[in-house]
């Protein structure tokens, strides 16, 4: 299944705000878990602001240099129910892993 630049995008933000969710919530685990280049990971975090998904980092207490997770607080105009129903699909499409 050949999908287009645009709706790999989208998925892939959907795909990693959903992981989020699932508690695959920092960079480096998102890295682990799907094979996902850092950087893509990184701009993919970075652009669910763009789809009006907040998504916050919180810093672990008393841990140093950025040591966290992220936390979707808002998933918008999103609805997370569809997501969590079609996320098999999602993943299918863009290649990578549902965790089970």
């Amino acid at each position: 299944m050949t999908i287009s630049k645009t709706r790999s995008s989208f998925y892939r933000r959907l795909y990693v705000a959903w992981l989020i969710d699932q508690g695959i919530a920092s960079v480096p685990s998102i890295t682990a878990f799907t094979g996902m280049p850092r950087r893509t990971a990184q701009d993919t975090v970075a652009a669910l602001d763009e789809l009006d998904i907040q998504c916050a980092f919180e810093q672990r207490e008393g841990a140093r240099h950025q040591q966290g997770e992220y936390v979707i607080r808002d998933w918008g105009a999103i609805q997370r129910d569809w997501v969590s129903e079609h996320i098999e699909r999602i993943a299918a499409a863009l290649g990578y892993p549902v965790p089970e």
